[in-house]
């Protein structure tokens, strides 16, 4: 088992904006390095996201931005399969490398939630998330650490890998095949709530602001990465894809009432992430182009 699990945190919904990463590399099925950095953004930190990682501007004062890290991320990453759960963070590093004209990295992807959703039946279309799936499995962490929620992430696989028998190029083929193929040979048509068999199957998604593509375009792309579009935002919701322009918006009542609904359920504790569209539309193709 020869893979790198990475995870980074962002200050704000734009996921360029990548102010940590951490990664473990395993040869062998064991642990042969382990690296975490913060990352100078070049960019403003939201309260929200400050709320869920605890870093900020002064954290990361006098670290590197990202562009200085491009070879230390390519000597890790280069060649080899890169683990990560859901998508965000392959995302996240697409975004930042697009940002400061970089070179992508060529690697192959494994997605650690696609892995869980096809190894235990408790999570297989719902509570996939890397919190969850590591409190099934007993697996103790401290969230929203770069470095330990890609230790999590290879948990999951190491656990899934002994649970299956698979190994890694076994998982490159399983997570392309339906996760339950028997149910799957059925032929049952796919409901316009969202593909069962999509990457973010169980999300409840709501647009707000001025998109560039239309509601209508922009809800087809996201029931068919599995997502259930909803019209308002509630404590149902678990993403809300904002305009870019509208994300911009940083005075209170500048932004929609569905933006602002959404951040006062987030300083309740619901888990709602904040995507502005042109990450969302990343996400869908990198999503769709292993489905």
């Amino acid at each position: 088992m020869n893979f790198v699990a990475i995870d980074v945190e962002t200050a704000n919904a734009d996921m360029a904006s990548i102010c940590q990463i951490g990664l473990v590399k395993y040869e062998n099925g064991t642990l042969s390095d382990e690296w975490k950095t913060y990352v100078d953004p070049e960019d403003y930190f939201d309260i929200f996201n400050i709320s869920i990682h605890g870093i900020d501007e002064f954290v990361v004062e006098g670290a590197p931005k990202f562009p200085e890290l491009k070879d230390t991320l390519r000597s890790y990453l280069e060649n080899a399969v890169v683990v990560c759960h859901t998508h965000f963070d392959r995302v996240a590093l697409n975004q930042a490398s697009q940002r400061y004209g970089i070179a992508a990295i060529n690697c192959t992807w494994l997605d650690s939630a696609r892995v869980a959703r096809r190894t235990w039946k408790e999570c297989a279309w719902k509570g996939y998330g890397l919190y969850n799936v590591c409190k099934i499995l007993g697996y103790d962490f401290r969230h929203h650490d770069a470095l330990e929620d890609a230790k999590a992430a290879t948990h999951i696989l190491l656990a899934a890998t002994k649970e299956s028998g698979l190994d890694i190029n076994g998982w490159l083929k399983r997570v392309h095949q339906p996760i339950d193929p028997a149910a799957s040979s059925s032929g049952s048509a796919i409901k316009r709530e969202g593909n069962p068999e999509g990457t973010l199957y169980g999300e409840v998604l709501v647009f707000t602001g001025t998109l560039e593509i239309s509601r209508r375009e922009a809800a087809d792309l996201a029931a068919t990465i599995g997502c259930q579009v909803a019209s308002g935002v509630t404590k149902k919701t678990t993403l809300l894809v904002v305009g870019d322009q509208d994300i911009k918006k940083l005075a209170g009542h500048e932004r929609s009432s569905k933006h602002r609904k959404a951040e006062e359920l987030i300083e309740k504790g619901v888990p709602i992430r904040i995507l502005k569209e042109s990450d969302f539309k990343e996400f869908a193709k990198l999503s769709n182009e292993i489905a």
